[in-house]
This record gives C-alpha cells, sequence and structure tokens, in this order.
C-alpha cells in the first residue's frame, strides 16, 4: 500500500473517533460477555497495557470484576482520552493512567513509563490499521512489551458476517480513492448515529489473525467468536 494512500485512511479513522468519541463509547458496555470472558484471563497484581483503550471501557470493566491491576491505556484520539480520564475518576481497584499516543506512527513505545507488561491488549484496533505490514509490525511491538509469561489479547470485527453491516459498506469514491488503491479486504463503512460519518477497516479474518500473532514469536492459546459472530477474539503467549 502506498504511504500516502495508508495515511489517508489513517486520518479517516481518527478524525471518525475525534468527532464521535461520545457518541461511540456510549454505544459499548462493560458488562458485554465477550468482554467479560476475554478479560477473566486477567488476575490481580498484573500490569495490563490497552492499546486503543478508547474510554477506557476495558479499565472499568476490570475495576466491577474487583482486579487489582496496573493499567496504561492508549489512544491515537484525544477525545477518548480526555473521556477516558473522567470515566476513570470512581475507579476503586485498578490504577490506571491514560495517553494519547499513535501505535500506528513508529517508535511508539518509547512514550511508554514503562516497558515490559503481564498483559498487551489490542481490541477492535487491528482492523483500523492499513497495510498487513502495518498491523504486523504492531503486534511485533505488542509482543515485545510482554514480559516473558506476558499475553496478548486482541480482537478484530467481523463486520462482513452481518448483512446489516454489509449494507454500511461505501464505495471508496466517497473519500476519492478507487478499490485498485487499496488492499483485498480493505472497506470503508459509514456512521449514522448522531451524525454522519465514514471508518476504514480490514476484514482479518481467524487465518491472518493466528498469522499475525504467530509471526510476532506468539502462539495462540484459544480463540473464539462472540457477539453473534461479529467478533473474533485471541489469547495469544510468547512460544
Amino acid at each position: 500500500m502506498q504511504p500516502q494512500i495508508q495515511r489517508q485512511l489513517l486520518d479517516i479513522n481518527h478524525s471518525f473517533y475525534e468527532r464521535f468519541a461520545r457518541q461511540f463509547a456510549d454505544s459499548r458496555s462493560t458488562g458485554q460477555a465477550s468482554l467479560r470472558r476475554a478479560l477473566a484471563a486477567i488476575c490481580g497484581e498484573e500490569t495490563v497495557l490497552d492499546v486503543g483503550c478508547g474510554d477506557g471501557r476495558v479499565a472499568r470493566a476490570l475495576d466491577e470484576m474487583g482486579r487489582s491491576i496496573s493499567y496504561q491505556g492508549l489512544d491515537a484520539s484525544a477525545s477518548f482520552i480526555a473521556l477516558a480520564r473522567e470515566r476513570a475518576a470512581a475507579l476503586t481497584h485498578v490504577r490506571a493512567s491514560f495517553a494519547v499516543v499513535d501505535i500506528a506512527e513508529a517508535h511508539w513505545t518509547r512514550a511508554l513509563p514503562q516497558r515490559s507488561f503481564d498483559v498487551a491488549l489490542a481490541l477492535a484496533v487491528l482492523h483500523h490499521m492499513p497495510g498487513s505490514e502495518l498491523r504486523q509490525r504492531i503486534a511485533g511491538d505488542l509482543a515485545s512489551l510482554l514480559s516473558p509469561s506476558g499475553r496478548l489479547i486482541v480482537s478484530t470485527w467481523q463486520f462482513l458476517q452481518s448483512e446489516r453491516l454489509r449494507k454500511r459498506i461505501v464505495p471508496w469514491a466517497t473519500v476519492g480513492l478507487d478499490a485498485c488503491q487499496v488492499d483485498e479486504g480493505d472497506y470503508l463503512l459509514d456512521w449514522q448515529r448522531g451524525g454522519y460519518g465514514l471508518r476504514y477497516c480490514h476484514a482479518v479474518v481467524e487465518d491472518q489473525l493466528r498469522a499475525l500473532c504467530e509471526q510476532a514469536g506468539l502462539e495462540v492459546e484459544d480463540v473464539f467468536i462472540a457477539d453473534g459472530g461479529l467478533n473474533l477474539f485471541a489469547l495469544a503467549v510468547h512460544r
């Protein structure tokens, strides 16, 4: 993928989440069964990195689960981080901090106050990263931040499994692009809650998700589909 196309797709998503941060966050629940299942692997007194943390939903869910952990949330959206800090005020178990960091940028790990975590989470993140090389680099970055016994928990949106969501796919011409300029499996979807917006998404299927983990030096221990087939989760550990 050409760098300028990749940048355009990243900018589309950045603009979307800056504009619709609150509406998007309000559409997600800390009690979501699939989220609780994924987070069940996190015990007390662990260090957790959550990239693409949004409004800090994971921190609040872990707090509700009674997990006494140290949590670092990162997101490229300043609007999300502002929401996360606001909504973390009532946490009683989780020790949380948040920072505006864009994992699509090279050397983003240098912005972290620590370089080793027991758990790294990338929930609903990788499908927003355009280009297989970028997705692989990010998976490698996350693997490099894990302690020797650390775990990576990832999820990707399976939007093609829903007829309703497939109807939200719009032509690339909407943003001045042609299908030949993007990768196979790349899509542009609209959003119509509280206004009209567009998001870039790549259809990351199970084989691709496994390959991302394995090429990062991790072994996939568990995979599950949830939310009516809309979300694919994987737990990976060091080989």
